[in-house]
């Protein structure tokens, strides 16, 4: 699939399953170097991030195999302390396995990661805390390696609560000699399911949800199951995509409190939503206003959200502004959404979004994964026909979303 078609859809109607969460799979399936066993995770989303990661943990030793919406992954003897540069340049999160392996092997050398071009996200935090931990750090052309005897506990003060960096320097911290601190740590639900994850391989992880995290060192993590949570970001987008479009959707399997920022927003705009257990309905029959938007590391509002909010802010009444506070180049769906006829002009960080009427259909390029759902979201209330180009990007992050969108209704192809 190189592009998705989309046409003006009635109001969407019905129900969304959500899948498990590509942000919370990822170091997942990176922690697993650490076991000495097999783990068994459940609920993986199938990916292309996913099958990236699969192939990077395959390539150092690990031996993986998918059964249906299961993933096994079994420890070896064979670990290698290199990853394949063609693997890392992919994608962003195949730097997560530089804290494990580092951790376990002693040794590492890994190369500087790729991924989608939303502004400056350098590994230094990582490296920071691996030397706080006493590793060696050596930067090459394209590279960077770190080693050490054994890694032993320390207090660690993250300049930004930084998710990877977080993540990395946790699963780092998990065999090390000693208690490892992390102050200004990321408090995002992911870093919750992973820590989770390694307690239940017998880490010593508590914290986890605030900005001050304490890892006990142990001599060695074994084999475990673990059911990864729901998308919060896939939740979301689905969210916004109802309200819209003046739907009613059901949105399943998420996890409510996750997924408060965004609730609190639509609320706000006007959409009538019900909660339930273990599910959200979405009413925009009521038309959509416009509201302000601060994107903040969690609890704020997600900067993973702000390019899906955008376009619903598009053809909201009045006028909204759009704040961006965590990545410095994340407005490159704005000349796109101008394509389509959308009023936004751009001050700084700033967007300020003047409600249209309506969009008009047009060829856009999905620029980056969620910059391509906002345009296939805006697509859904566009006059005529949008086709969304190099949806590779969308392909990333959201379990068949075509699919997903036309169970409800949505004309997409």
């Amino acid at each position: 699939m190189d592009r998705l078609i989309v046409e003006k859809s009635p109001p969407l109607n019905g129900i969304i399953n959500i899948s498990g969460s590509k942000n919370a799979v990822l170091p997942i399936m990176a922690a697993s170097i650490l076991s000495s066993g097999e783990v068994k995770l459940e609920e993986i989303p199938r990916l292309e991030d996913v099958l990236v990661m699969e192939q990077t943990i395959n390539a150092i030793g690990l031996e993986v195999e998918e059964e249906g919406n299961n993933l096994y992954i079994k420890s070896t003897n064979n670990i290698k302390c290199e990853a394949p540069y063609e693997l890392v340049r992919r994608m962003r999160a195949s730097f997560l396995v530089m804290g494990p392996i580092l951790s376990r092997k002693g040794r590492v050398k890994i190369a500087l990661p790729g991924g989608c071009n939303i502004g400056t996200r350098p590994v230094d935090l990582h490296l920071k805390g691996f030397s706080a931990l006493g590793a060696d750090i050596e930067m090459g052309h394209g590279f960077v390696e770190a080693s050490a005897f054994r890694l032993s506990g320390s207090k660690v003060y993250l300049d930004f609560p930084s998710v990877g960096a977080t993540e990395n320097i946790m699963m780092a911290a998990t065999l090390a000699k000693g208690i490892t601190i992390i102050e200004n740590a990321a408090e995002e639900p992911e870093i919750v399911d992973l820590a989770n994850f390694l307690n239940e391989m017998g880490a010593r992880v508590i914290g986890a949800g605030t900005d001050c995290i304490r890892i006990e060192g142990v001599e060695e993590l074994k084999g475990t199951s673990h059911t990864v949570i729901p998308d919060r970001i896939e939740a979301g987008t689905y969210m916004i995509a109802a309200a819209m479009t003046g739907g009613r959707v059901t949105i399943r399997n998420v996890e409510i409190e996750h997924l408060r920022p965004i609730i609190a927003k639509l609320t706000e705009a006007g959409v009538i939503i019900t909660i339930n257990e273990n599910e959200i309905v979405i009413d925009g029959s009521n038309g959509i206003r416009h509201v302000d938007v601060k994107t903040l590391p969690y609890p704020g509002f997600p900067t993973d959200l702000q390019p899906q909010m955008m376009s619903m802010l598009s053809v909201a009444e009045g006028t909204s502004i759009i704040i961006e506070t965590v990545f410095e180049n994340r407005f490159q769906h704005v000349p796109e959404l101008k394509r389509m006829g959308a009023d936004i002009k751009i001050e700084g960080r700033s967007a300020v979004v003047q409600g249209v009427d309506s969009l008009t259909g047009a060829e856009v390029r999905a620029t980056d994964l969620r910059a391509g759902a906002s345009l296939v979201l805006a697509g859904l209330v566009a006059e005529g026909r949008t086709e969304v180009i190099e949806v590779q990007h969308i392909q990333r992050g959201y379990v068949d979303m075509k699919g997903k969108l036309e169970r409800v209704g949505a004309k997409i192809r």
